[in-house]
Order: C-alpha cells, then sequence, then structure tokens
C-alpha cells in the first residue's frame, strides 16, 4: 500500500482542531445506534435515560424507530445540551434537563418519575435505555438518610478528592436508589435493551453513568473504603448502613437482569481511530497510545511532552511529522487555597496542557490541543485548550508565571488571555477527553 504523500501543514492549530471535530463526530449516535437496535416488541416500548449525550441519542432514536411502531419514555441531559430538532422529526420521547457535575432537584424529579414510568411493565413490553457520559448526576435519586443537599455535598467532595471515575461512581451507585443496576431491576419482567456511549476508560458498562441498568459488583465494602481513602464525610446513618450492607446493589447473575443486553454503540477508541484516518490523509502518521490514561492530569501532560519533546530532538520512538493521540479520563486534585486568593478555573483538558506546556518548555516543532468530547472542559464554557512552542514565551510577556497557575489550578486564567481557548459549545455526544500532539 502506498503511503500518502506528506502535505505541509499550514497551521497546526488548525489541523489539530480538525482532528478533534473528526473524532466528536465518530461519537454522534447516529452513526451506529441502527444495528443496534432490538425488534418491535409486542407490549409497548418505553425509553428511559440519561446522560450528556441524551438529546442526540433521542433524536437519533426517533429517527431509527418505525414511525408506525409506539415510542415514548423520558431521558434527562444537561442544560443546554438539547441539539436543533431536525425538520420534520417528531418529538414522541419526552426530553429534560438538570445539573451537572453536581445533582440538582431537577435531576432528583426527573429520577422519580423515570422510577415512576417503570410501575406495571410486561414481559410484554421493551425498555430502551439510552445511557451517556453524565449520567451519574443527571440521574440522582439519594439512598435512604441522605438528602440532596448531602448528595450535593459528598458529591462535590468527590470531584475535588482526585478520585478516579471508577471510585466515584462505586459510591454513587451505593448511595442512591436508582443507579447499580437499580433502575434495570425495577423494569423487571419487562426486557431491557441498554444503547450506552461510553466515557470511562475501558468501557465497562458499569462504570458509564454509575450503570443504572446493569448489574454491579462493588460492595458497600469498596464504597465506604473509597470515602475513607479520601476523607469524605457522611452522615452516621449512612456510615452505618454501608458498614451493614444495607445499601447494596444487585449483583451480577440476579434473576432480573436475565435476558438483558448492551450494546456500547459509540467509544473513546473509535474516536481516535477515527481522528487517526484523518491525520493518516493527510500524510501525518498518527500514533494512538491508549484510550484508557487516567491519573492527575498536569502528570499526564508531563509524560505526553517527554514523549513529544524525544520525537522532536532525535525521531524517537516514532518519526517526524507524526500525531500523538490519546483519551481516557484524568483527573484534577483541587489545591487548597491561600486565604484571599482568586479561585482557579479550568477542568483536565486544561490542566493537562498546563503541565504539558510547563514540561515542554517551548520545545520548537511542538503543538497540542486537549479538549472534553462534550465541548465542557469541567464547569467552564471551553471545551479545553492548546499549546504552542511560543506558548510559554506569550505568557512571560503578559507577566504569567505558568506554575502560579498550577498551584490554584488555573488553567482557564492561563490560556484565555492567550487566546488558546477552545471553545466549541456542547457538541451532543461524550467519549471523554481527547489530547492530539503534533510533532513536526
Amino acid at each position: 500500500m502506498t503511503a500518502t504523500p506528506y502535505t505541509p501543514i499550514a497551521n497546526p492549530q488548525v489541523f489539530l482542531l480538525d482532528l478533534y471535530r473528526v473524532a466528536v463526530q465518530r461519537a454522534q449516535p447516529l452513526h451506529s445506534m441502527g444495528q443496534h437496535l432490538p425488534p418491535v416488541p409486542k407490549g409497548r416500548t418505553v425509553v428511559l435515560g440519561a446522560g450528556k449525550a441524551g438529546g442526540s441519542m433521542c433524536q437519533a432514536l426517533e429517527a431509527l424507530w418505525p414511525q408506525e411502531a409506539p415510542l415514548s419514555g423520558l431521558v434527562v441531559t444537561r442544560y443546554h445540551h438539547i441539539p436543533p430538532r431536525p425538520e420534520g422529526l417528531a418529538q414522541r420521547i419526552e426530553l429534560v434537563e438538570a445539573a451537572h457535575p453536581v445533582p440538582d432537584a431537577a435531576g432528583l424529579l426527573a429520577a422519580e418519575r423515570m422510577l415512576a414510568l417503570t410501575q406495571g411493565l410486561t414481559e410484554d413490553d421493551l425498555v430502551l435505555c439510552l445511557i451517556s457520559g453524565g449520567g451519574s448526576a443527571l440521574l440522582t435519586l439519594p439512598a435512604e438518610g441522605l438528602d440532596l443537599a448531602e448528595k450535593q455535598r459528598i458529591n462535590q467532595a468527590l470531584l475535588e478528592s482526585g478520585a478516579a471515575i471508577g471510585e466515584m461512581n462505586c459510591v454513587r451507585k451505593h448511595l442512591s436508589r436508582i443507579k447499580g443496576g437499580r433502575l434495570a431491576a425495577a423494569c423487571h419482567p419487562a426486557r431491557v435493551v441498554t444503547l450506552t456511549i461510553s466515557d470511562v476508560p475501558g468501557d465497562d458498562p458499569s462504570i458509564i453513568a454509575s450503570g443504572p441498568t446493569v448489574a454491579d459488583a462493588s460492595t458497600c465494602a469498596d464504597a465506604l473504603a473509597i470515602l475513607q481513602r479520601y476523607q469524605i464525610a457522611v452522615p452516621d446513618a449512612v456510615r452505618a448502613a454501608l458498614q451493614a450492607g444495607a445499601l447494596e446493589t444487585p449483583k451480577p447473575g440476579d434473576a432480573r437482569f436475565a435476558g438483558h443486553q448492551v450494546h456500547l454503540i459509540a467509544t473513546p477508541q473509535q474516536s481516535l481511530q477515527a481522528a487517526a484516518r484523518a491525520a493518516q490523509a493527510a500524510g501525518i502518521a498518527a500514533h494512538i497510545l491508549s484510550d484508557e490514561i487516567e491519573g492527575e492530569s498536569r502528570e499526564v501532560g508531563k509524560v505526553h511532552a517527554a514523549l513529544a519533546r524525544a520525537v522532536a530532538r532525535r525521531d524517537e520512538p516514532f518519526a517526524r511529522p507524526c500525531v500523538i493521540l490519546s483519551g481516557g479520563e484524568t483527573t484534577v486534585t483541587i489545591r487548597p487555597r491561600q486565604p484571599g486568593a482568586a479561585k482557579g478555573r479550568g477542568g483536565r483538558a486544561g490542566e493537562f496542557c498546563l503541565g504539558l506546556a510547563q514540561a515542554l518548555q517551548g520545545q520548537e516543532g511542538v503543538w497540542a490541543l486537549a479538549a472534553d468530547t462534550d465541548g465542557i472542559d469541567g464547569v467552564e464554557d471551553n471545551a479545553g485548550a492548546r499549546v504552542a512552542p511560543d506558548t510559554l514565551a506569550r505568557a512571560a510577556q503578559n507577566g504569567q508565571r505558568i506554575g502560579d497557575h498550577l498551584d490554584r489550578n488555573d488553567a482557564y486564567g492561563f490560556f484565555e488571555p492567550l487566546g488558546d481557548l477552545v471553545f466549541t459549545g456542547p457538541t451532543n455526544t461524550n467519549v471523554n477527553d481527547f489530547r492530539a500532539i503534533l510533532v513536526l
């Protein structure tokens, strides 16, 4: 097979943004949902779901499901994440909005209504569950002994602790009346088919959105250990319930899950592969490190920088020109603020870029982009940020010290004056972190 001739990249940052857009487009649900849809059942078809891709998943299902077949249900998505409705597409599924990443009363109401819709289902009925990242916060129904305010506090503490997504969702499952397989159990005896978009390393359906339709192998003891590890307080009654195993989730082998199916319709690896193909079409060799990278965002950025510097200086382990791609879900541990210090702004992608830029030290020939595929980095309005060979020099001209911004987790404050934040708005999908480093 003849290699595509290399065309010099006129604008590296535009090239990287194009790769990001290709990755996001591959994760849109309409691409592959149709092949996973079951036949129309004898009874009702009820649609339930939660996640940042909920709006686009609803519209894809409404377009693909036979128009003559009844379809109804309820899906909750994040505020401002409902895409424009295509002309002529009738709305058959109710779509509501709630808060993310910290839950609110709207998410609580949606979860209560969703459980109510499971009442009276029969073995002739089909429940189609549309699940994507963000569902853990959007579908909140606190366990006995917890109120919404306590659930919000615990959720915020988990987000700031540096805990991995699997750890956070283990706790969320056991402090919920709907996650950790409980939604599917409530649908019994109806058949449940889950269509999910993965935003977690390893694509484990029991972790995506805290697995509301998937049996859970983790235990109350696991959740309690995580809370202790990160020193997160819970009410005494809840701690006692965890210790007694009273908040246990439905386990693998539970008869209520017999015949249920789970289909991954979009994954981080698929999006990275689509970006790699686009780079190769431009004559740029593409190397996917992994779609499962976890760890502190700034430290992951430093490791990527070491690799990029080796390529730029020695053509090892990859030859130039090339693009290095990776995905996964890194974490940001919020540092204590000094008295009177301003609160930092930014998310995982921005903090990765801070660590990357600091470690690259202005390395010639290296450009990078990191962004969340949902279009929102943390709780800000940007998707991520860019790094160029002159990033540190331009920051120095502004009187900015990158170490100061790292100390207060302030990626937004560092990259905004440089014009290097990436803005896309909500993308209506979510396959987690996208990182691309171009070495010319």
